[in-house]
């Protein structure tokens, strides 16, 4: 068995190798992807390949000869018929993750990745009416029927790659929340925030941030309101919070750039904004790492 500590952001692999050309996949993913690498050909001669900075609320497309078998600290992850697969890094994610291949000949290589570790902001949000921030009873048998339903929806794995065609901001604006910053709401500490928010009116449309399938749509949750869940495939999936209307059905395809609703100041909120969130699985990762800094509106 091979071992490789390298930090991510390398590419490792054996044989004759192929140049991919800047324009093959667009967007920062595909920037990320292309950038200086150098993926080989899907003769049987790739390693394992890691693609992407590792650090917290990251995404790393890796990938390997096909037909070999991946796992992500011990948990294994779904590989493309040509040898991709995804490793998501959340908030909190450990210092170190291990990645394994087992190649069809039985061959196993290593990879360590030594995560880079964030520091986080501390956001204070007043004026919440404080059944929001303290439900009854019934509201919190309510908020645990929300959650399996998103739950089960960011639990699809589906074999398409659409994460592949890259990702852009589905809204333009100001940002006026950020993925990892610790929340203290109404004076008390709650969970981080795991989105993006960007401020816009109520209205503005939300546009998808890459092609996918809808999964989940839902008009009035008790926290993030008329909610939207759009799949990217291999587990990939974005959600859209505090909607005015959702413009699309479950099970509808998407593409990048199709208006799928409006932005809304619905569920827990103090003014209409967009929170935008992007989960692999239930590894909630920043959105601003797949798109880059807002660009100038």
């Amino acid at each position: 068995m091979r071992r490789d500590r390298r930090p991510t952001r390398v590419v490792a692999a054996r044989g004759r190798c192929l140049r991919i050309a800047p324009h093959a996949f667009p967007g920062r993913l595909g920037r990320s992807l292309i950038a200086g690498a150098i993926l080989c050909a899907a003769s049987g001669a790739v390693g394992l390949e890691l693609e992407g900075e590792a650090v917290e609320g990251a995404l790393l497309v890796g990938r390997v000869a096909p037909g070999s078998v991946v796992s992500v600290d011990g948990r294994p992850v779904r590989v493309s018929p040509a040898g991709r697969f995804l490793v998501g890094l959340h908030r909190d994610a450990p210092e170190t993750v291990t990645v394994r291949a087992v190649d069809r000949n039985g061959e196993r290589t290593e990879r360590v990745l030594t995560v880079r570790q964030r520091t986080y902001r501390v956001q204070r949000i007043d004026g919440l009416p404080q059944r929001k921030v303290d439900p009854d009873p019934d509201d919190l048998a309510r908020i645990r029927a929300d959650a399996a339903m998103v739950r089960a929806a960011r639990e699809r794995d589906d074999p398409r790659e659409d994460f592949l065609a890259g990702f852009e901001w589905p809204v333009r604006g100001r940002v006026s929340g950020v993925y990892g910053s610790q929340r203290i709401l109404n004076g008390q500490p709650r969970q981080p925030h795991f989105g993006v928010d960007v401020a816009v009116p109520v209205g503005t449309p939300v546009r998808a941030p890459a092609p996918g399938v809808v999964s989940l749509t839902h008009l009035s949750m008790f926290y993030s309101g008329a909610t939207l869940v759009i799949d990217h495939g291999h587990g990939l999936s974005s959600s859209f919070l505090h909607l005015s209307r959702i413009l699309v059905k479950t099970g509808e395809r998407v593409l990048t750039g199709q208006v799928v609703a409006e932005v809304g100041a619905t569920g827990r909120v103090t003014g209409p904004h967009l929170d935008w969130r992007v989960n692999l699985f239930e590894a909630r990762l920043d959105p601003v790492l797949l798109v880059g800094p807002m660009p100038p509106r």
